[in-house]
C-alpha cells in the first residue's frame, strides 16, 4: 500500500493540472447529475418485519383512509368563547368541505362528526380538524401543502377576534434541515488552526479546498441517489459534517508531514511522494476503519439508517481518495513555498549560539515544547494520571444512564414554528397523548357483528391503564378490517407511551381467543417506538462488532496485544462520556438555552449507534498517528540501548519521544474536528443537534483525555509489555504497513547495492515450516546464471521469493532494480517464472519469456536429457540472444542435481553458472541466533555471480 501511494503521490505532484481538472470534472458531472435526478429527501421512517410496519401495510390495502400520513388544524376559541358557538362551527364546517377537495386528501373529519370522539376538548374551547392523506408525507403534492397553509390562515381570519389556528400533525412533524451561516464558523476556526499549524495562509487553505471539493462531490452523489433510494433529510447533513471533518484532517496529516520534510531539506517532489506513502497510508487505514464502522450501521436492520451509513461512508471514501491524489497535486503547485515561515526562526534570531550549539538546537527544542512537557508530566506519575482520567470520564458518563431515545416529532421543532405551536397547543388543550395516537387494527372478516365487535373491543381498550380515550372504533366499508384509534395519556416520546404499546401487545393472545382477531398495534407513534427499540437492541452487537474490529485491526498494525486493549478501553470511555454529555444537555437541561435546545427530552433514536460508529473511526485515527511513532522509536531505541532493563527504558522513552513528535498534528486535527462538529450545534436541525454535540465532545474527550493522557500513562505502566505479541498470533496476523515503513526502507536502499546487480540480497531470511533460510550475501550480475540447490521445498520457496511470488521474512532483496517485497507486484509483472517439472512447462516457459524480461526464474532445470529439455534450452538460448534491446538475460534456476543443472544451462548458453547451496544456509528457530547477521557468522557464505 505505502509503495503504491508513494508512486501515486509522485505522479500527482508531477501532473497537478491533470489531477485538479479530473476532480473538477467529477464535481461538475456529479453536480449536473444531482440537478437532473434529485427527487428530494424523504423523512418517512419504516422498519420492515415489525408489527407496526406490517399493520400499516395491511391498512394501506384494506383501510387506506387511516394508513397514510395525517395533518390537523387546531382551532382554539377566544377567551370566554365556546368552540361549539355558531361563529366557530359554521366556518369550521365550511373549511372541512374545502379540505376534502384537496388533491391527495382521502378524508377531512369535522370535530363535530358524531362518529368521532375526542376532537372537541372537555371544556369545548378547542377543536381539531383531522385530515388523512393518500400515502406518506413525500407523496403529498406540494400544492396541497401550500393550500393547507392558505386555508388555515383564511380560517383564522373568519373566526372571532382572539381565536387561534395552528397547522400540525404527522405531515409537519419533522422539518427539512438546512445549512446556516453558523456552520461556516467551524470552517473559520479550522482555517485559523491550520494557519497556526502551517505558518502559512496559502498552505492552510489546501486542506479546506480539498475538503470542500470532496464534500461537493459526495453531496451531489447523495442527491443523485434520491432517484433510486429513500434518503432522509438528515443524511446529507451527516455526510456534510463527516466529509468536512475527515477531509480537512486527512489532508492536514499529509501536508504536515510534507512541510516538515521540506523544511528539513528534502526535495519537494520526493517529499510529496514520501508524505503520501507514509502519512497517506495511515489516512487510508483511518478511512477504512470509518467506512467499516459506518457500513456496520446496517446491524440495526433499519433501511433509512443503512442508507445513512452508506451515504456517510461514500463521503469518507471520497475524502480519502482526494487526500491521496489532489493534496499532492496542490503541493506540486506550491513547490518550495510550502515551507512557509520557519517554526523556530524567532528563537534562532534571538539566541546567540556557537556552531556546535546551533547544531544541537533542533534536538533540544522539541523537548521544550508544550507537548513534551505535558507527556513528561503524564509519564512521571502514570498511575495518578490514568486514575484521574478514568474517574473523571466515569463521572461524566453518569447522566448517560438516563438517556432516552425517540424519533423526532413536532415537539422538537423550534418554538416559533407553526407545527410546534400546534403540538404545544394540542397538548395544552387536549392532553399530550393527542399528539401521538395509536392504532389497533386487525381482520374481522369472520365476525357476524362487526359493529358490536368493535364496541366490545373499545370497552376493553379503554380499561387499560395509560389509555386516555378511544377516539374511533369502527370497521371499514367492507367490514373486513377494524381499527381502534387510541389516545394515550402521555406524549408520543414519553417512556410511558412505549410501555402502553407493549401492554396492548401483551393482550394479543387473549383478544385472539376471545374475539378471533389477530390484532396489531401500529401508527406513526408505534413505528417510532419500534424503531427506537430495535436501535437499542442493536447497540450491543454493534458495539461488540466495533470493539472486536478495533482489537483485530490494531493488533495487525502494532503487532501487540496490550495496545489494542488499551485503545478499546479508551474508546469505551470516550463513548460513555459523550453519551453522558448529550444526556446532561438534552435530558437534564444543562446549558440547553445556550445551545438553543428547543425541547428537553429524548434524543433521536439513531444518535448512539451513529456516534459509536463515527467516533470509532476517528479514535483509531488518532491512535494510529500517536502510537505508531511510539512503536517506531521503541524499535530504534531497543536495538541501541544496552543493559538488563533496556527494553523497559526504551519503551518508556518511546512514549515521550513519539508523543512529542506527533502531538502537534493530532492536536490540530482534533481542534478542527471539534470546530466543524460543534458548529452544527447552535443552529442545527433538532435531529442532528445531539449527534453533532456528541461527536464534538467525543472528539475532544478522546483526543485530549484518552489518546493524549490515558494512553501514554497506560503504556508507561506497561513498559516493554505494551509491545508483546505471542509468536503463534504473530504468524496468523497479516502484515500491514500503515506508517510507510516499506517506503522508508526503499529510500534507505536507493543506492544499494550500487554495482548494477540484476539480483542482490543481504541478510535475506525466508521462513520455511521447520527452519529459516538465511542468505547473508548474494549478487548476480546482469546476463549471468545462478543455480540454487537444497531441499525441494526450500529451493522452491527461495525461487518464489526472488520472483516476487512469496514474501521474505526479513532482510534486503532487489530484483531487476525493484525492492522486494515493497515492489513485489512490479517484480511479478517484469520477472518471468516457469516450473519446468510441471505438465505445462512449455507453456509456462513461453509465457515467462514473453516481453523479453531481464530476469527469469525457473525451477527444476535439472530434468533428464530429453526432447523437452532440448526444447526448453533452445527457448532460453533464443531469449538470451534476443535480449540485447532491454539488456542481458539473467537466469535464476533451482535444481536437485547441480551438475545436471549446469549442463542444461551450458546447453542454453550460460557456461559459467554459479551455485548457491541452501543446505549450509539455514538456522533452526530454536537456535540462539537473534538476527540474520548472527546466522551468517556461523554459516559464512557470500555468493557473487
Amino acid at each position: 500500500m505505502s509503495a503504491l501511494l508513494y508512486s501515486l503521490g509522485r505522479w500527482s505532484y508531477r501532473h497537478p493540472w491533470r489531477v485538479l481538472i479530473a476532480w473538477l470534472l467529477v464535481l461538475g458531472i456529479a453536480g449536473g447529475g444531482a440537478l437532473a435526478f434529485n427527487k428530494g429527501t424523504d423523512n418517512t421512517f419504516s422498519i420492515p418485519g415489525t408489527e407496526s410496519q406490517a399493520g400499516l401495510e395491511q391498512l394501506s390495502r384494506t383501510f387506506p383512509q387511516v394508513s397514510g400520513t395525517s395533518a390537523q388544524i387546531l382551532v382554539v376559541a377566544a377567551e370566554g368563547d365556546t368552540i361549539t358557538d355558531a361563529a366557530y362551527r359554521a366556518p369550521i364546517d365550511s373549511v372541512v368541505d374545502e379540505l376534502g377537495a384537496l388533491d391527495g386528501v382521502l378524508s377531512a373529519t369535522s370535530p363535530f362528526d358524531e362518529m368521532v370522539d375526542g376532537m372537541l376538548n372537555d371544556a369545548e374551547t378547542a377543536a381539531i380538524i383531522r385530515l388523512q392523506f393518500d400515502g406518506q408525507g413525500f407523496d403529498v403534492p406540494e400544492e396541497s401543502t401550500d393550500a393547507l397553509h392558505s386555508i388555515s390562515e383564511a380560517l383564522r381570519d373568519q373566526l372571532p377576534a382572539g381565536a387561534q389556528t395552528a397547522l400540525g400533525g404527522d405531515l409537519f412533524a419533522t422539518s427539512i434541515p438546512g445549512v446556516s451561516l453558523i456552520e461556516a464558523v467551524g470552517l473559520i476556526i479550522a482555517l485559523i488552526v491550520l494557519i497556526v499549524t502551517f505558518r502559512s495562509f496559502v498552505v492552510a487553505g489546501l486542506p479546506l479546498i480539498t475538503a470542500i471539493i470532496g464534500v461537493g462531490i459526495s453531496m451531489a452523489a447523495i442527491f443523485i441517489a434520491t432517484a433510486f433510494a429513500t434518503v432522509s433529510s438528515t443524511t446529507p447533513l451527516l455526510a456534510l459534517m463527516l466529509g468536512l471533518a475527515v477531509g480537512i484532517d486527512y489532508a492536514l496529516f499529509i501536508v504536515s508531514r510534507h512541510q516538515d520534510q521540506v523544511r528539513s531539506g528534502t526535495d519537494p517532489e520526493e517529499s510529496a511522494a514520501q508524505a503520501t506513502g507514509t502519512a497517506g497510508s495511515a489516512v487510508v487505514f483511518a478511512g477504512v476503519t470509518v467506512l467499516i464502522a459506518l457500513i456496520g450501521l446496517g446491524f440495526a436492520g433499519i433501511p433509512f439508517l443503512t442508507t445513512m451509513g452508506i451515504a456517510a461512508s461514500v463521503a469518507v471514501a471520497i475524502a480519502v481518495a482526494i487526500a491521496v491524489t489532489l493534496t499532492p497535486a496542490f503541493l506540486g503547485f506550491l513547490g518550495h513555498r510550502v515551507a512557509g515561515k520557519k517554526r523556530h526562526a524567532k528563537n534562532a534570531k534571538n539566541t546567540k549560539n556557537t556552531g556546535a550549539q546551533a547544531q544541537t538546537q533542533p534536538e533540544t527544542e522539541p523537548r521544550m515544547s508544550a507537548s513534551a512537557r505535558w507527556v513528561r508530566g503524564v509519564t512521571k506519575h502514570p498511575v495518578l494520571a490514568a486514575a484521574a482520567v478514568i474517574a473523571g470520564l466515569g463521572a461524566l458518563a453518569i447522566p448517560a444512564a438516563s438517556l432516552q431515545l425517540a424519533l423526532p416529532n413536532a415537539g422538537m421543532l423550534p418554538a416559533d414554528s407553526e407545527a410546534r405551536i400546534s403540538y404545544d397547543l394540542t397538548a395544552e388543550q387536549f392532553g399530550p397523548g393527542f399528539n401521538g395516537p395509536l392504532i389497533l387494527t386487525g381482520t374481522i372478516v369472520t365476525s357476524t357483528d362487526p359493529l358490536g365487535l368493535m364496541a366490545d373491543l373499545q370497552r376493553e381498550v379503554e380499561a387499560i391503564p395509560g389509555v386516555d380515550r378511544v377516539a374511533l372504533a369502527t370497521p371499514n366499508e367492507n367490514a373486513d378490517t377494524g381499527i381502534v384509534q387510541i389516545i394515550p395519556t402521555t406524549a408520543p416520546d414519553a417512556p410511558e407511551t412505549a410501555d402502553l404499546v407493549r401492554e396492548l401487545r401483551s393482550h394479543h393472545d387473549a383478544w385472539l381467543n376471545d374475539y378471533g382477531i389477530d390484532l396489531s398495534v401500529t401508527g406513526y407513534t408505534a413505528v417510532a417506538i419500534d424503531i427506537s427499540d430495535q436501535l437499542g437492541a442493536a447497540l450491543f452487537p454493534f458495539g461488540a462488532f466495533v470493539i472486536g474490529l478495533s482489537l483485530i485491526l490494531l493488533a495487525i498494525v502494532f503487532r501487540s496485544i496490550w495496545v489494542p486493549v488499551t485503545a478499546a478501553l479508551g474508546y469505551l470511555l470516550s463513548i460513555v462520556a459523550a453519551f453522558g454529555v448529550v444526556a446532561a444537555v438534552f435530558e437534564w437541561g444543562w446549558f440547553a438555552d445556550a445551545l438553543q435546545v428547543t425541547r428537553v427530552g429524548p434524543v433521536i433514536s439513531f444518535m448512539p449507534i451513529v456516534l459509536m460508529g463515527v467516533l470509532f473511526g476517528l479514535a483509531m485515527d488518532y491512535q494510529v498517528f500517536l502510537v505508531s511513532r511510539m512503536r517506531e522509536d521503541f524499535v530504534h531505541d531497543n536495538e541501541r540501548l544496552q543493559g538488563p532493563d533496556a527494553a523497559h527504558r526504551a519503551a518508556r522513552r518511546a512514549v515521550r519521544t513519539g508523543f512529542a513528535s506527533t502531538a502537534r498534528v493530532v492536536t490540530a486535527a482534533a481542534l478542527i474536528m471539534f470546530a466543524v462538529f460543534v458548529a452544527f450545534v447552535p443552529e442545527g436541525d433538532s435531529s442532528l443537534k445531539p449527534i453533532a454535540l456528541g461527536l464534538a465532545t467525543g472528539i475532544a474527550i478522546d483526543a485530549f483525555l484518552v489518546r493524549m493522557t490515558l494512553i501514554p500513562a497506560l503504556m508507561t505502566i506497561l513498559g516493554r509489555h505494551a509491545w508483546w505479541l505471542p509468536a503463534w498470533l504473530s504468524r496468523l496476523l497479516p502484515h500491514v504497513d500503515i506508517e510507510g515503513e516499506a517506503v522508508e526502507h526503499e529510500r534507505s536502499l536507493s543506492g544499494w547495492p550500487g554495482d548494477g546487480s540484476a539480483v542482490a540480497a543481504d541478510n535475506l531470511v525466508v521462513a520455511t515450516t521447520a527452519r529459516d533460510i538465511v542468505v547473508p550475501h548474494l549478487r548476480v550480475a546482469p546476463g549471468r546464471a545462478l543455480v540454487i540447490t537444497g531441499s525441494e521445498h526450500e529451493r522452491s520457496l527461495l525461487a518464489l521469493t526472488v520472483a516476487g511470488r512469496s514474501r521474505p521474512t526479513s532482510g534486503d532483496l532487489r530484483v531487476d532494480s525493484h525492492i522486494v517485497p515493497t515492489r513485489a507486484s512490479t517484480v511479478r509483472r517484469t520477472v518471468g517464472f516457469a516450473a519446468l517439472a510441471s505438465s505445462d512447462a512449455a507453456a509456462q516457459l513461453r509465457e515467462a519469456l514473453r516481453g523479453n524480461p531481464r530476469v527469469v526464474v525457473v525451477t527444476d532445470i535439472d530434468i533428464p536429457a530429453s526432447a523437452a529439455r532440448d526444447q526448453h534450452c533452445a527457448r532460453l538460448r533464443d531469449a538470451r540472444t534476443g535480449s540485447s534491446e532491454r539488456g542481458p538475460l539473467t537466469i535464476i534456476a533451482t535444481a536437485q542435481n547441480a551438475d545436471q543443472a549446469r549442463a542444461a544451462l551450458a546447453q542454453a548458453g550460460w557456461h559459467d553458472s554459479e551455485l548457491l547451496d541452501l543446505t549450509a544456509l539455514h538456522r533452526r528457530r530454536t537456535s540462539s541466533f537473534s538476527s540474520p547477521d548472527d546466522a551468517s557468522s556461523h554459516h559464512p557464505a557470500k555468493v557473487t555471480v
